[in-house]
């Protein structure tokens, strides 16, 4: 793809808010809010359920948090080319409406997606872009 646009955002960002939002995905509804009993004893279910305070949903806020104005603006158009809402052509038109509808709360609208992971993941795929490296390397 010779005439593609390039990203300004590093693959490596956008490969870690893929594999953090997929573990934050995984997370299920909480069973038990007033769990005060050591994570053994419930055979570490808690882990596994969506709280407040989830130390993976900080990791995504904040690496979000830590981009520069124009990749999270690249962030989110990427993540609505890969929901479907255009075509790598039209990925300055893509740009322009995530600067305009940008209001400093970047990583609360991402991750109020569910299918952010997948969002993400094909948009980087009109790219001819993977973090298939990148997740082997974590592993």
């Amino acid at each position: 793809m010779a005439d593609a646009p390039e990203l300004s955002i590093p693959l490596e960002a956008v490969c870690f808010i893929i594999i953090k939002a997929r573990e934050f995905d995984a997370k299920d509804v909480v069973t038990d809010p007033d769990d005060g009993s050591n994570a053994s004893d419930d055979g570490m279910a808690a882990v596994l359920e969506d709280h407040g305070d989830d130390p993976t949903r900080a990791e995504i806020v904040g690496h979000i948090r830590a981009l520069n104005e124009d990749e999270q603006i690249e962030l989110v158009a990427l993540t609505w080319l890969g929901r479907g809402d255009g075509t790598l052509s039209d990925w300055d038109a893509l740009k322009a409406q995530a600067a305009d509808a940008r209001n400093g709360r970047t990583a609360s609208y991402l991750l109020g997606m569910p299918l952010l992971a997948d969002y993400l993941a094909d948009g980087l795929s009109q790219f001819d872009l993977t973090c298939q490296d990148f997740e082997m390397d974590r592993l």
